[in-house]
Formats: C-alpha cells, sequence, structure tokens
C-alpha cells in the first residue's frame, strides 16, 4: 500500500486512516456534535505505514504490514491531516488491539 499522506511514522508509531464517520443513520442525519463523537470513537481503520521499530516487540505473533485492516484503542494517537487531504492518525504500535482478518 502506498503512503501518499506525506506522514512518515517514526521509531514505534503507525500511521492508520480511520474509516469514516456515518453522516446519517437510515433517513436521520446526525447532528455535527454526535458526528465529532463517533469519530473520535473509531477502532477500525487501514494501515498505512510503520516506524523502523513498530512491532519487533511483538514476539512471534503476526505482525500487521501496511495495508492490513486493524483496531485501535478508543481516543489514542494524535489526528493529522496529510498532505492528500485525508484525515490519518498517528499512534504507538502497542494500541493496536487486532488485525481484522476477512
Amino acid at each position: 500500500m502506498e503512503n501518499t499522506s506525506g506522514l512518515v511514522p517514526v521509531d514505534l508509531r503507525i500511521l492508520v486512516k480511520p474509516d469514516a464517520v456515518e453522516e446519517k443513520i437510515g433517513s436521520v442525519f446526525l447532528p455535527d456534535q454526535h458526528k465529532d463523537k463517533l469519530k473520535y470513537a473509531a477502532t477500525k481503520a487501514t494501515l498505512i505505514a510503520v516506524g523502523e521499530n513498530a512491532f519487533k516487540e511483538w514476539g512471534p505473533a503476526r505482525k500487521p504490514v501496511p495495508g492490513d485492516r486493524v483496531c485501535f484503542a478508543q481516543y489514542v494517537g494524535a489526528e493529522h491531516m496529510g498532505s492528500d487531504g485525508e484525515r490519518y492518525v498517528v499512534m504507538n504500535d502497542a494500541d493496536l488491539l487486532a488485525i481484522i482478518e476477512a
């Protein structure tokens, strides 16, 4: 997976692209305040890039690679706007909870 964000994670950091937040449920549009709350509670994302030391301490477990779908803990990391205009989150590798397998 190509990293078009212009953001390169360092050391133990990883870069994920969170899933889009729903703007409406059924035929009801969500108010902005509710959308903001959902945006920060997003826990599913696509792994975009990893720092040079990320996942080294994970032992023999399967290590996530860019392109994997992942779950992460709520309210972790720092949100940044990429140079491509997309929203990304930079977080520690330890904040990942699971790899989502199809």
